[in-house]
């Protein structure tokens, strides 16, 4: 028997690595058109069943006169991935809050925006803008193809991307890793490209968002930490 063990022990390893990380934390630098814009802290806890996502963004320099904007997701984990079941959003301590709450039963989405809800039909696998980045640490993207519908709390869409590259290297302040290249697949999308770590659980690594007003911002994989 003994003459197994060895294999044992690796066979373990190996379904401990695969196992998405339970709590972690992770640091992102942004920049604007090549300019240093600010810092995300993001912190992810799941315990019996149940997880909560905080995000913190940071300006520096005069950006950090916008003040704090945080995001908190929380929910359920699934054997299908995350299941969120409130999400919000608040820009700056006077900043108002958007909201968004999950009823998975009735199959129905409320979002709550300048004091007014709206109610729409809840699309199964529905995300909010905190967690869908880390659903895929639980269901791996599957093909070339990606459709993930969003909730921002004032609204619900459905990101569409495709895969441009497998295995494309990215150097971060964080290290350097092989990652899973995604970019937006619709003419009338968000035009947002993310690259997914693929030996770190398809964690972001690196995202580039082109916005209308704020111009190119590109995130980056500064530190991870995982207890």
């Amino acid at each position: 028997m003994h003459r197994f063990w060895p294999l044992f022990l690796l066979l373990l390893a190996c379904s401990a690595l695969a196992a998405p990380p339970r709590n972690f934390s992770v640091v992102y630098h942004i920049t604007r058109n090549g300019q240093d814009f600010g810092d995300v802290t993001e912190t992810f806890r799941q315990e019996n069943g149940r997880y909560k996502l905080e995000s913190l963004t940071k300006g520096v320099g005069v950006y950090s006169l916008l003040g704090v904007r945080r995001l908190v997701s929380e929910g359920e984990v699934t054997p299908d991935g995350l299941r969120p079941a409130h999400f919000e959003q608040q820009q700056g301590a006077s900043g108002k809050a958007v909201s968004a709450d999950f009823d998975w039963a009735a199959g129905t989405l409320t979002m709550n925006y300048k004091g007014k809800s709206k109610t729409e039909a809840l699309p199964p696998g529905t995300q909010d803008l905190a967690s869908y980045a880390y659903q895929f640490m639980f269901v791996p993207p599957q093909g070339d193809d990606v459709e993930i519908p969003v909730t921002t709390g004032r609204k619900l869409r459905t990101y569409h991307y495709r895969v441009d590259g497998r295995d494309v290297t990215v150097e971060a302040p964080a290290g350097k890793y092989k990652t899973l290249h995604f970019v937006n697949a619709t003419e009338d999308g968000d035009d947002k490209q993310l690259w997914l770590g693929v030996e770190l659980h398809h964690i972001p690594v690196r995202i580039v968002i082109q916005d209308e007003k704020l111009g190119a911002l590109e995130q980056v994989l500064t530190s991870l930490q995982v207890e």
